[in-house]
């Protein structure tokens, strides 16, 4: 599914900053009961809170893929670049897309040659395809002025790791033409975060992958949050055991998520999730033992 690059762009204001929702597509339905086989039907229907925005009545949930964009102490920034157009993909719904993401991400006022920073959540398929776009039968970096940045655990992971084919496939358009144009930074990210602008902080958020992190966005007392996939939809939520086929340490993704959430739960700290469907952001309120979303729309 396309959108257009007419339709207003979400945004929401963070203090003296405007966060820009950048879309590239809904997800398939069948991607739930894929990515996150334990959200079951009956699961997600026990969540009425759910419906409509963030799951059907028959308990099929809903994502997307979009990245977001703002600007802060003088930088312009983009978190995640989505899955890309022309990618070969092993996944049917990403492979070889041609949706107007640069025209939205235009549209939202960070042409490609304007932007400064990507910060890559981690290195999965879906969140840097954008990294690179086809230019004459090559892959060349999207945004030629910017520094890439993620974890330097994240990127070590994967030099080692015993890739398939398609990972590689992956690495080789979205990521090494990257690194060969000397583009990518990688930063240690401590435990308790680290600050790299100000008003912007990398937080540690390991599970879904070794390097996992987060992002925080601070100005004037306002404090927003961009997920990643450390919580890939609201239903984790309510049940924070829940967890994705992909994760690479379930149990640490699962504490990760509860200890996100128990620091999030009762404060004005606006959740933005990576891969939440409209309305895409909320504030965590607790819910018994667990917690629940509270949508706030965008602007």
């Amino acid at each position: 599914m396309q959108t257009s690059p007419a339709t207003p762009i979400p945004s929401w204001t963070v203090g003296d900053v405007t966060v820009h929702r950048v879309d590239e597509i809904l997800l398939p339905p069948a991607t739930g009961p894929w990515l996150l086989p334990d959200a079951t039907p009956e699961v997600v229907t026990g969540q009425h809170w759910l419906h409509p925005h963030f799951a059907d009545h028959e308990g099929i949930l809903h994502l997307a893929s979009h990245s977001f964009a703002f600007a802060v102490d003088g930088l312009r920034v983009v978190v995640d670049t989505g899955i890309g157009n022309g990618k070969e993909r092993a996944n049917p719904a990403w492979h070889n897309l041609r949706t107007d993401f640069l025209e939205r991400l235009t549209a939202a006022g960070f042409p490609p040659d304007s932007v400064d920073l990507v910060i890559l959540t981690h290195l999965h398929a879906d969140h840097v395809g954008w990294n690179t776009r086809d230019v004459n039968g090559e892959w060349v970096p999207t945004f030629p002025d910017a520094r890439y940045l993620t974890s330097r655990t994240e990127r070590e992971f994967w030099a080692t790791y015993d890739m398939e084919e398609a990972r590689k496939q992956m690495f080789r358009d979205s990521v090494i033409p990257v690194e060969q144009a000397g583009l990518l930074d990688m930063i240690d990210v401590p435990a308790e975060g680290i600050e790299i602008a100000r008003g912007l902080r990398l937080l540690s958020t390991p599970g879904h992958t070794p390097g996992h992190i987060a992002v925080e966005l601070t100005s004037r007392g306002e404090t927003a949050l961009i997920t990643g996939d450390c919580i890939h939809h609201p239903v984790q939520l309510a049940h924070p055991a829940i967890g994705a086929c992909v994760d690479i340490d379930p149990r640490q993704s699962e504490d990760t998520r509860r200890e996100l959430l128990d620091s999030l739960a009762g404060t004005d700290t606006l959740l933005l999730g990576t891969h939440f469907a409209p309305p895409t952001a909320g504030r965590v309120t607790a819910h018994g033992d667990a917690y629940r979303l509270q949508p706030v729309p965008a602007a």
